[in-house]
């Protein structure tokens, strides 16, 4: 299927969101609930799997909305289609801070390997499919799983990835150690493996677990400085975990024993 080809512009540091400029007849695909505001003309459709199986019939729906359910990811993707006479804008915005990469794939082999909740958005046309490892080992002590998104096509596709990114490119041979939940994306000419970092007392006592994955040129990889999983595991540890009163789940530790932590825990309803 050709792809479309669009005009966009990233918007914001921190929080960013892109806005997709779409031509008449053009189309953009997001992932479910990725949308942050379109212009009037723009008509909205959800679909089985991704735009490039839309042709396909009822086995290449079924087939795009499999790889995308092996994958973790909704059955569903939204094509935004501008049925207008001029220029439309659809934008779509990313799901936590971090920054959010355009991605030509007919500059990248057309083909990319990321990380399975890394996906945006895309041109219509881009296919959304998977990569398995070729390891087991990859598999079992990956981090991010067996399991990977692989997008391919000629068009444009935009991904997201945590903090601050930046991106290596990988002569032949060239060998790179990364901790795994920082691989945001990868050509396809990269070696992709995991290692385990050798020491029993570093991997108990290190902080940065048992395995670190290896990447090896040539080939070009992206980092991320934040990963979604260590930032939503530093959330869990620092939030309250006593759910029965609200006294107890004062952030100060004089609260707990002040005025304030003895009112809190005569309102909260402390039995104590």
């Amino acid at each position: 299927m050709a792809m479309d080809v669009v005009d966009f512009e990233i918007k914001g540091a921190e929080m960013q969101f892109v806005e997709v400029e779409l031509d008449p007849g053009e189309a953009a695909i997001g992932e479910a609930g990725s949308m942050m505001f379109m212009d009037a003309g723009i008509e909205m459709d959800t679909i089985f799997g991704d735009g490039s199986a839309q042709q396909g019939g009822i086995f290449g729906k079924l087939l795009g909305a499999g790889k995308r359910l092996i994958t973790g990811e909704s059955l569903f993707t939204t094509i935004f289609t501008n049925q207008a006479s001029g220029k439309k804008r659809v934008a779509f915005a990313a799901p936590y801070p971090g920054k959010i990469l355009p991605m030509d794939l007919s500059q990248l082999g057309g083909t990319l390997i990321c990380q399975k909740d890394s996906f945006l958005c895309a041109a219509r046309g881009v296919s959304l499919g998977i990569a398995l490892q070729k390891r087991l080992g990859t598999g079992f002590f990956g981090g991010e799983g067996f399991i990977m998104q692989k997008l391919e096509g000629d068009g444009l596709a935009f991904v997201h990835a945590g903090g601050t990114v930046v991106r290596r490119d990988l002569k032949p041979g060239e060998t790179l150690m990364i901790d795994t939940g920082c691989v945001v994306a990868y050509t396809s000419g990269v070696d992709f493996d995991i290692q385990y970092v050798g020491k029993i007392k570093t991997a108990l006592f290190g902080g940065e677990g048992l395995f670190l994955a290896k990447v090896s040129g040539p080939g070009q990889v992206w980092l991320q400085s934040l990963p979604f999983s260590r930032l939503a595991s530093r959330i869990f540890a620092a939030a309250p975990q006593n759910r029965g009163g609200g006294g107890r789940e004062e952030g100060s530790l004089l609260g707990g024993f002040g005025a304030g932590g003895l009112l809190g825990s005569v309102l909260g309803g402390s039995d104590d």
